[in-house]
């Protein structure tokens, strides 16, 4: 966890046009009950579906 955030999943910026990997993860994380959202990293050039703040069960993560 990094400044109250849990990183569940990386996705490259760079997919195929129309597809929304990240959009798509998150939004099955919500269903389950997770607060999960897509943010930027900048640095890594990468889409980051995170839940802030808070503990998430090992067993959402895997």
């Amino acid at each position: 966890m990094v400044n109250g955030r849990t990183v569940l999943e990386r996705f490259p910026a760079g997919g195929p046009r129309g597809s929304w990997p990240a959009e798509e993860f998150a939004h099955a994380r919500r269903l389950e009950g997770l607060q999960a959202e897509v943010v930027m990293d900048l640095a890594t050039d990468a889409f980051l579906v995170i839940v802030r703040g808070g503990e998430v069960a090992a067993d959402a993560v895997a």
